[in-house]
């Protein structure tokens, strides 16, 4: 089996890319455990200054896999397993000492857009978009959306999309304050390396305190809002609504 995470030296840059193409980079148990531990990787490497996170294949990563929806209805302890991974995965990712940029080559849907939202320099692709479609499969929105998206849309917006799980575009995402600037497809990957590039020239003390600073933003949030949100998603696992979905969704593929 291929590494659920890959990571690619290029001078100070360090890639990591979502190696679950087959599935859209769905985060399954092994992508769980890989990703944080490629970025306590890259917190140990003294030679690293920026990050670009991308996904393998056609999206940046399709969120939660839909097998895992029985398996979490009906065992407990599994479920509270996998909210402690994603609760440790949006604190890697928030804490990493060097900055992230965001290459979003294709669709970043829940815990998928999530992670896009918690980055510090989001390029997203022309065919991209985002979505956080937790309340459309009966889950709370509690697995980081709730920290990020009021930061960077505001109150008002967050509410629109994470109550209802629609899908923003590109152009609409940088409006909204959800990504930086969008890119053509074809010339993503090279506008990442060269914004990454152009982060890692500048001298590293001051690059990175200044991104722990602004960040504080983000861990004041998740001191309040995140302990309460995976709490809330875990009673999700309990209804009748979440029970459906693994059998609506198939009936939906057929």
């Amino acid at each position: 089996m291929k590494d659920a995470v890959t990571i690619e030296a290029d001078g100070a840059v360090r890639i990591l890319t979502l190696n679950r193409p087959d599935t859209l980079n769905a985060f399954d148990d092994e992508l769980h455990h890989a990703l944080p531990a490629a970025l306590r990787e890259i917190s140990n490497d003294l030679s690293a200054r920026v990050v670009v996170l991308t996904g393998a294949g056609r999206a940046f990563s399709a969120g939660g896999d839909i097998e895992d929806f029985t398996r979490f209805a009906e065992n407990f302890e599994l479920r509270r397993r996998s909210l402690r991974l994603g609760r440790q995965l949006f604190e890697e990712l928030v804490n990493v000492h060097v900055p992230v940029v965001a290459a979003v080559n294709g669709p970043a849907v829940g815990l998928g857009c999530t992670l896009v939202t918690a980055c510090d320099v989001v390029l997203i692709s022309e065919t991209a978009f985002l979505a956080d479609p937790h309340v459309q499969v009966a889950l709370v929105a509690g697995d980081g959306g709730a920290v990020t998206w009021p930061l960077n849309a505001g109150l008002l917006r967050a509410k629109s999309f994470l109550l209802t799980g629609e899908r923003v575009a590109a152009e609409q995402a940088v409006a909204m304050g959800l990504a930086t600037r969008v890119v053509a497809p074809d010339e993503l990957m090279t506008e990442a390396r060269a914004t990454a590039e152009r982060i890692a020239a500048l001298p590293p003390q001051a690059v990175q305190d200044t991104k722990a600073l602004l960040n504080q933003h983000i861990r004041q949030a998740a001191v309040h809002t995140l302990p309460y949100g995976l709490a809330a998603e875990s009673q999700s696992h309990d209804t009748p609504e979440y029970r459906a979905v693994p059998e609506t969704f198939r009936a939906r593929k057929a």
